[in-house]
């Protein structure tokens, strides 16, 4: 057995792990197992958490980005007193268990977001280390630093490929974010082979081209080098550190150690053994030395002491600054102001209003009454109509701005506002690009939605109805492939009030929300016949609503979502001239509108009227569940082209006359 604690404690991380795999017979062992003393260093003697309190608010943020070594963490949680028993090690990768193949957050405690698609948990990071600047630079005061701590992130060969982390590195280099601390697990092998074969670039060379601080630990295994590498990152305030730091994969394995045989799959019982005397351990499977489970375990004290002092800060914060703090306090819990959709606008019919610019009519209207509410766009905030009127700029150095400034740099855009809706205190943080470049963020909006985490993407230009750019900018897909995304709930209103409930509904929510708007302008409903503007509001927190009706029950229905409601609207009033009794039904959320009770949904789609027709400008493909098999979907299954846009729809048939005509044919009329 190691004769020092801290070798012991490092010998226990890896052990838990590679025994964790080799039980599930799954896994990732070489990180584990490379990268257990730099966790060391970080959690035993840098690390501000308290495992009693994996929510508290002014903790340290750990980051396992190379989430596929997810059992370090599970490891690192385990030992230092999380709620995290031996028995959810044990069963690892298994149905029911708390300790999956890649970190979830609100599955396990002290898991600080969902990991694994490499370069996200760097990007995350990004957003962290931005919430934290932001919210110290809005509620602390001179001798009253409430918000004050460290984001740390260990990310690997394959993280630094991804094109994310790059996007992520190089914005966060220019805002100058100094409590952001990269640990870059550097043992040059990927799961292909030696990463050679395709990453020979100087990292640390790109990283200070980013605008970061770099540091390089020679020899992985030094605790004492990394300890100090750790303080001088902590000491430099007006940058990023990445720390290089040099390990073995696998180290202890002396057939696979330092190969791409440790990477992905379990070591195997005999080579356990060879790696258990390497350690001079006992071949005994979840060994843990009481001597380091007592040393790891002072982060419970400790975490509690941190914590204490912090409260009684807190205390002397509320005394000196009683009404700044009760802002702080409702931020962090997540709450709403009351109010604080007060003066959320409504319109008159006179004129037309594009749905980006009620949008971002509706965003100020909010945000003025949120002091925490911030959010950006990639470069387009005149035409996605997302700024903060008013509200400053984030740029070179400066973080204090809620027009969050992210450059062109979609991919890492919304992992980064995911990073500001898990740290807490920032009240729906929001992303803003066109809908064509939702594609750039759909690992984002994915992970979004698995961690049920309340941020909001807002996509504008959303159709052909974006004309003379032509088809590259004309999403005909997108909205249908982002309703697919479980647990993302996506509004396509179809006016100015539409768009003000959707925004309503939205920011009221837990859940995360996409919000799409035209560029063109569209008529204003107002509800007539159907109870008036409320009703409008009242339909869209359903996601689907009778916009307008006929007496007695229907012959043919009319369905539709977004700009062609209008189009939907004046069929229905044509075929109503002509004595066919049809009803309109406006779609602005489907995931809500499934949601509802049966009796709702019957009593807006009832199953008795069959002759139904949808009408949306993108594909069809998913209409088919509303309008059922003897219905007819009318869209767009085919790109885009270049012309004016209302030339586009005249030409692929999303007219007035193409509604009649279907409905008709479905009535034999």
């Amino acid at each position: 057995m190691p004769s020092d604690l801290q070798t012991l404690a490092i010998n226990t991380i890896r052990t838990l792990a590679i025994d964790a795999i080799q039980k599930a017979n799954s896994g990732h062992p070489g990180l584990p197992m490379g990268a257990a003393p730099m966790a060391y260093a970080l959690w035993q003697n840098h690390l501000r958490h308290n495992p009693r309190n994996p929510h508290w608010a002014n903790r340290d943020r750990f980051i396992l980005s190379a989430g596929h070594g997810s059992m370090l963490l599970y490891a690192l949680l385990h030992l230092t007193g999380y709620d995290l028993p031996l028995d959810e090690l044990k069963n690892f990768r298994q149905w029911g268990s708390i300790t999956p193949g890649h970190p979830e957050y609100h599955v396990t405690p002290g898991v600080e977001t969902t990991t694994g698609p490499l370069g996200q948990g760097a990007a995350n990071a990004v957003g962290f280390a931005l919430a934290e600047a932001f919210l110290a630079s809005t509620f602390n005061r001179p001798g009253h630093e409430i918000v004050d701590h460290y984001t740390y992130a260990l990310v690997g060969d394959g993280d630094l490929m991804e094109g994310l982390s790059g996007e992520a590195a190089s914005i966060a280099g220019t805002w100058g974010l100094g409590k952001l601390i990269m640990l870059y697990d550097s043992n040059d092998i990927t799961l292909d082979g030696k990463a050679s074969m395709t990453f020979t670039e100087d990292v640390a060379a790109r990283y200070r081209a980013y605008g970061w601080h770099t540091l390089t630990v020679a020899d992985g295994n030094d605790v004492a080098a990394l300890d100090e590498a750790l303080s001088a990152a902590k000491a430099v305030t007006d940058q990023p550190t990445l720390i290089v730091v040099k390990t073995t994969i696998g180290y202890g394995s002396p057939n696979k150690g330092g190969t791409s045989e440790a990477h992905g799959s379990p070591l195997g019982p005999d080579e356990i053994k060879l790696v258990k005397e390497f350690y001079g351990w006992p071949q005994e499977d979840f060994y843990i030395p009481g001597a380091a489970l007592e040393h790891l375990r002072e982060a419970v004290e400790r975490g509690a002491q941190q914590e204490q002092a912090w409260t009684q800060q807190l205390v002397a914060y509320r005394a000196a600054f009683p009404e700044i703090a009760e802002t702080f306090e409702r931020a962090l819990a997540g709450q709403l102001p009351a109010g604080w959709d007060a003066d959320i606008p409504r319109y008159t019919a006179d004129k037309k209003v594009a749905t980006r610019n009620a949008s971002g009519a509706a965003l100020n209207a909010i945000a003025k009454h949120i002091p925490t509410m911030i959010g950006g766009d990639a470069d387009l905030a005149g035409s996605t109509k997302t700024l903060i009127k008013g509200a400053a700029n984030t740029g070179p150095n400066s973080t204090a701005g809620r027009n969050v400034r992210f450059g062109v740099r979609e991919h890492a855009m919304g992992a980064i506002v995911n990073g500001l809706a898990l740290h807490g205190g920032i009240i729906k943080p929001y992303s803003a690009t066109f809908l064509t470049f939702s594609d750039y963020m759909r690992p984002t909006l994915r992970l979004g939605a698995l961690m049920k985490i309340p941020t909001l993407y807002v996509f504008t230009h959303d159709s052909i109805g974006v004309g003379e750019d032509g088809p590259t900018h004309e999403p005909v897909e997108h909205v249908m492939s982002l309703r697919l995304i479980p647990g993302l709930y996506t509004y396509r209103p179809a006016d100015a009030h539409e768009t003000s409930a959707a925004w309503q509904h939205a920011v009221a929510s837990d859940k995360p929300a996409v919000l799409i708007f035209t560029r063109q302008d569209l008529p204003v409903l107002m509800g007539d016949g159907i109870g008036g503007v409320d009703a409008v509001f009242a339909g869209v927190g359903r996601g689907g609503y009778v916009l307008a009706d006929s007496d007695g029950t229907p012959e043919v229905i009319l369905l539709s979502s977004g700009s062609e409601v209008h189009i939907a609207h004046d069929a229905y009033k044509t075929l109503t001239a002509s004595g066919i009794k049809a009803r309109l039904v406006s779609l602005p959320c489907w995931e809500l509108f499934n949601e509802q009770p049966e009796d709702y949904k019957e009593s807006v789609l009832p199953k008795a009227v069959t002759a139904r027709v949808s009408i949306e400008a993108g594909v069809t493909t998913g209409w088919q569940k509303y309008v059922g098999t003897s219905g007819i979907t009318i869209g767009v299954d085919r790109f885009g082209a270049s012309a004016p846009y209302q030339k586009i729809y005249e030409e692929y048939g999303l007219v007035p006359q193409t509604v009649v005509d279907a409905a008709k044919s479905l009535l034999g009329k």
